[in-house]
């Protein structure tokens, strides 16, 4: 068969897809929680496929990774202990550890194989799961907040979709107990997906953070591959807000977050703003 007959499509909704031509599956497997596959793209060099749904690439992978990271380790003026909850291929870590003031980043995935594949597919994602001030837990994020109360500056919910192992992580007693695992002025920030395609799911995680935290903020990346492109975060905080108390840019060789872009994600374009008013 030709490379140009050969497909992943990504069927993201019963009415929207997306096709990414590839050269060949890499890996395949059924781990304990759910099927896992990467392939070689055409396109955007490896994806990382977990229940039919895209992950994330080589090539779009910084856009995410820096915007779910280094928004909110900007906004929290001296972060010291960070906790991703899902996020297996690392990268929210790798980018974490770029703050000089973080002591510990622990990461907290559910399934094991996707932290193992990721550091063999996808290295220059992986690559900080190795330094020193790492702790990886192949653990229930769920139940790691719940037995550590107080703890975390910031708090990352690096989650897939809402289905299979994730579907905890959009609800509301869920961010209760990340309010309890934060420290006194801490913060935490979820991937909340997307305002054109999941409009009840933001509607409902933006009305369920503001029951919890004294402030909701959500902002907006534009990812290729992810559903319709735009994609957005929620981040509630206990007394840090984004754009009074953004702090100076720490890290550097960023291709997508900057200062600007970190006040530009919160300027909401009035349909997304109609999504969360209640």
């Amino acid at each position: 068969m030709k490379n140009a007959e050969l497909w992943f499509t990504e069927y993201q909704s019963d009415n929207l897809s997306i096709g990414l031509r590839i050269n060949k599956t890499i890996h395949s497997e059924v781990t304990e929680f759910q099927t896992l596959d990467i392939m070689e793209t055409e396109q955007y060099g490896n994806l990382l496929v977990l229940d039919g749904c895209v992950m994330t690439t080589d090539k779009d992978e910084f856009v995410y990774h820096e915007m779910i990271s280094h928004v909110p380790l900007h906004t929290h003026p001296n972060p010291k202990r960070v906790l991703v909850i899902g996020g297996g291929d690392g990268g929210a870590i790798r980018e974490i550890i770029k703050h000089p003031s973080v002591e510990k980043a622990v990461l907290a995935e559910i399934d094991g194989r996707v932290i193992e594949t990721s550091k063999e597919y996808f290295p220059q994602i992986a690559s900080g799961l190795a330094d020193p001030r790492v702790d990886v837990q192949v653990t229930d994020g769920i139940q790691y907040v719940k037995d550590h109360k107080g703890e975390f500056d910031v708090i990352l919910v690096d989650s897939t979709d809402p289905i299979g192992p994730a579907v905890g992580l959009f609800a509301r007693d869920f961010y209760q107990l990340v309010f309890e695992a934060l420290t006194d002025d801490g913060l935490f920030v979820a991937q909340t997906e997307s305002p054109f395609a999941n409009q009840k799911l933001i509607s409902q995680v933006n009305a369920d953070i503001k029951s919890v935290f004294p402030q909701t903020h959500m902002y907006l990346a534009f990812i290729p591959t992810y559903p319709t492109g735009m994609w957005s975060f929620t981040m509630g905080s206990k007394k840090y807000n984004p754009l009074q108390d953004q702090q100076p840019q720490r890290v550097t060789g960023t291709k997508y977050y900057s200062s600007d872009v970190h006040k530009g994600a919160f300027a909401l374009p009035p349909f997304v703003q109609e999504l969360i008013k209640g």
